[in-house]
């Protein structure tokens, strides 16, 4: 990182503190502020960004100025065309703090050791080690893989390597899908409801409800496809009835939070009347501060909450130059006549909703192996919602939105997770890619099967 490229994170938390507080003040020479600091942010951030970023911040862009122009729009009017984004990326800044609490707590420690318990085949383990990502994923996202294919890795490591790095992808990488398809602190769901403007409380038995069929089957199924590889327990523990009680307390201690954390958003987004994202982006830091007292670790939590924060708010070119681009590309499609070309097509199938439905589906898992971060998908479908909302209701519609982009993080080949698991496992990506899309296939399969239960 650069010399200024440390204190991004200065400019980032000055410009969304401005945005969250006008939200409230409705001062139009801040509006003003707003829209010349989107400007800046996005000429600030290019730089920085990944390539697959600056290429897609750039096709937005491109595409954007071309709609824009092309019905007689200024170049005074872009900057107002900039900011819808900034709650997203607000929520994306305040996601470190969850994660702070939650280590400098030790949880995500004590409930690894779930997976050195002794188990006399990988059939055993793969229950065992999808329930450790799910529910270390709730709290820690993308951290979470780390953890639990580091312990895989060592209990495994006299697995032949075709097997251990096959067991490891897949138990890991759907976990983290399981987990993601309800979290409030997903980005995905967060991007979902802010374009189809369907409510998150409503949503959440339906989300709650595919991840459990989803995590049964996927269990249920590979606790008998592993059964025949045998363990050697020499590398595992034989963890004592009090310490299976210590990390059973720390499970339950987690599942309090978070139920806690979303009765708090829920109450929180009735009294106020605040949507679901800003809901969340204030309710992050005071919740994890008061645990962090609870657990008598407020000191620890600020130290690494604020080095880990400071670190992760450095490194979101890639969220600012993505959001900010593709504001101004739903808006700019919006000033068009494009959606009334599309709305034809799509009203042809409108007696057909699982065409829709697999089509949406299809091009979710397309794009993903082409590298496609379905966040990019969604805003690409963005432009089109008020077409495919007249003939889905926002409930059906956010379902397969959410369940679809969930799906392709365990087979987006040049995805962050993916990658991720590549690089500990030293696996070929491709691999993983082909050894997750039959779970990717099931996955959209149940996801269309809840969202036609509300259309």
């Amino acid at each position: 990182m650069n010399h200024s490229g440390r204190y991004l994170f200065i400019v980032y938390t000055f410009v969304l503190i401005i945005y969250i507080a006008n939200i409230f003040l409705e001062i139009r020479l801040l509006d003003d502020f707003l829209n010349i600091s989107a400007v800046i942010l996005l000429i600030i951030s290019f730089p920085g960004a990944p390539r697959l970023f600056k290429i897609l911040g750039t096709g937005f862009m491109a595409v954007g100025f071309y709609f824009h122009f092309s019905v007689g729009g200024t170049l005074w009017e872009i900057p107002s065309l900039l900011t819808d984004n900034y709650s997203l990326l607000g929520l994306l800044l305040m996601l470190p703090w969850m994660k702070s609490v939650v280590e400098s707590g030790r949880f995500d420690r004590h409930i690894a050791r779930i997976l050195e318990r002794k188990a006399g085949d990988l059939g055993m383990l793969y229950p065992r080690s999808l329930f450790t990502s799910v529910l270390l994923t709730s709290f820690l996202n993308l951290s979470a893989a780390p953890i639990t294919q580091g312990v895989l890795r060592k209990n495994l490591k006299d697995m032949s390597q075709r097997v251990r790095n096959s067991f490891i992808s897949k138990a890991s990488l759907r976990g983290t899908s399981i987990a993601l398809v309800w979290s409030p602190l997903e980005v995905l769901i967060a991007l979902t409801i802010f374009i189809t403007g369907a409510a998150y409380v409503e949503l959440l038995p339906w989300l709650l409800l595919t991840a459990l069929l989803m995590f049964i089957t996927d269990a249920v199924w590979n606790r008998f496809a592993w059964r025949k590889y045998k363990l050697n327990t020499e590398h595992m523990l034989e963890l004592s009835g009090k310490e299976m009680r210590i990390i059973a307390g720390k499970m339950m201690h987690m599942l309090t939070a978070l139920s806690l954390f979303l009765a708090a958003v829920i109450i929180l987004g009735n009294i106020t009347g605040l949507d679901f994202i800003l809901t969340v982006t204030l309710v992050i830091f005071p919740f994890a501060l008061l645990w962090s007292f609870w657990l008598k670790r407020h000191r620890r939590f600020l130290i690494l909450g604020w080095h880990t924060w400071k670190e992760k708010t450095n490194k979101m070119q890639n969220f600012f130059v993505l959001f900010i681009s593709l504001s101004f590309f739903a808006n700019t499609l919006a000033e068009t006549d494009l959606l009334e070309l599309l709305r034809t097509p799509i009203n042809t199938f409108a007696d057909y909703p699982l065409i829709i439905f697999m089509i949406i589906q299809g091009s979710f898992i397309f794009m993903s192996l082409f590298g496609v971060h379905p966040i990019a998908t969604i805003g690409i479908l963005s432009g089109v919602t008020p077409v495919i909302l007249e003939i889905i209701s926002p409930m059906s519609f956010s379902i397969l939105l959410i369940t679809s982009s969930i799906a392709t993080l365990t087979v987006n080949t040049y995805g962050l997770f993916v990658q991720m698991t590549a690089i500990n496992t030293g696996e070929n990506p491709y691999r993983i890619t082909w050894n997750n899309l039959p779970f990717a296939a099931v996955y959209c399969l149940i996801g269309m099967g809840v969202a036609y239960l509300l259309l």
